[in-house]
This record gives structure tokens, sequence and C-alpha cells, in this order.
């Protein structure tokens, strides 16, 4: 079973675009040693303006779709949602730029495992779902996953605009996402049990909240003690 997974990954169109992406982030040491670091400044403000933007029509697409179907856990599917699933998909490529961004910026602090775990995971999983699952029992999981970006890249657009400033919610950012990724587990394994759902989904959502909890602690719980202390 576990090698049909990867099987079925594997030809998948973003794979090459994965493969790339990693390649890049292994190569950007040797890049940012014979550059200078870049700005960026109105590049940044407009393209995370306009994920954010973005995030808020697949986030509504797929609110509509589900709502049209009637149900949070069917695997059926509507042409509202097959449009979004595509949006979804397309946004989560170009998402893909904030690495790039970054390795233009000399921020390698930036690029996580974290960080490159879930924007190359992402580019195959939103291209499988539009794919092989476009259905509402997903669409629910991808419209919090929307949601959450809508704020996410609202605040990156502030940052950019003046790196000084650092709204006082940052840290409410990253319990959100936390937050994101509880509720899919619930919902996951509820479809899972009833519906058909995939076990990896609930995995992957295990994955992720470790991950964020982590950076959440190194982030905000381990940094105040530090400076109690």
């Amino acid at each position: 079973m576990i090698w049909h997974v990867v099987k079925l990954f594997v030809g998948l169109q973003s794979f090459p675009v994965m493969v790339g992406y990693l390649v890049m982030v292994f190569l950007a040491p040797f890049y940012q040693n014979i550059t200078e670091p870049m700005s960026l400044r109105w590049v940044m403000v407009v393209y995370n303006l306009f994920c954010s933007l973005a995030s808020i029509g697949t986030c509504l697409a797929y609110g509509y779709g589900m709502y049209d179907i009637g149900s949070i856990f069917v695997l059926s599917s509507t042409d509202v949602l097959k449009y979004a699933f595509l949006v979804y998909w397309i946004m989560k490529n170009v998402e893909l730029l904030d690495t790039v961004f970054m390795i233009l910026r000399h921020k390698s602090r930036q690029v996580s495992f974290l960080h490159v775990y879930h924007h190359s995971s992402m580019v195959l999983l939103s291209d499988f779902a539009y794919h092989h699952s476009p259905y509402a029992g997903i669409a629910f999981l991808l419209a919090l996953n929307s949601f959450v970006h809508v704020w996410l890249y609202y605040y990156y657009s502030i940052t950019a605009y003046d790196s000084n400033q650092s709204p006082a919610w940052k840290k409410r950012i990253t319990q959100l996402q936390i937050a994101q990724f509880v509720i899919a587990i619930f919902h996951t394994t509820i479809g899972y049990r009833s519906h058909g759902f995939c076990v990896y989904s609930i995995l992957y959502a295990f994955s992720m909240i470790g991950l964020f909890s982590n950076f959440y602690y190194q982030a905000f719980v381990r940094t105040r003690k530090t400076k109690s202390s």
C-alpha cells in the first residue's frame, strides 16, 4: 500500500516542481555566499497581499461548495469545488516564492525544516486533491487552511512594508495554525471511521501539530523564559 502511494505521488505533475524546490533549498547557501541580499520590499508587499486575497477567494469558494452539497464529509464534488481546488493547487505553487524571496534576501534562518516540509508537501497534496479527490470532505480542511492564510499573508504584507512593525497578534497566527490542525485531526478521524477518508490525512495533521507546536515553544514560550531570566 505504501509503495502504491509513493508511485501515485511520483506521478503527479507537481512532483518535478517539488524536486526542483528541494534542490533550490539545498543550493541556497552556495548562492548566498557569492551574492548580496536583495530588499524586494514592494515586491513582497504586493505578493503577500495577492496571496491573502487569493486565500479569501478559495475560502469562500470552498464554503459555497460545501454549502451546496450540504456536508463537510461527503466524498463528492461540484464544479465550484473543482474550480476552488484548481485555484488552491495553483496558489500552493505560487507560494513557493516565499522560499525564493527568503533566499534572495538571505533570510536563511526562516528557511526552516517546518517551512520546507510544509511548502513541499502542500505542492504535492494540493495536486493530488485537485486531480484525485476534489471532494467536499477535503474542501473543509483546505478551507481552514485558506482562512489561516488570509491572516498569515496579511501579516507578512504588514511586516514587508515596515520591518520594524510587528503586530501584537503575531502569536495568535501560530495559535490559529495549531488550532487548524487540531480541528483537522477530529475531522479526518471522523472521516476515516465513518466516511472512507484516508488514514494518511490524520498522520499529516499530527506531523504538522508537532512541528508548529515546537515552533510556538521556541518562538514564544522559550523566548519569554529567556527574557525573564
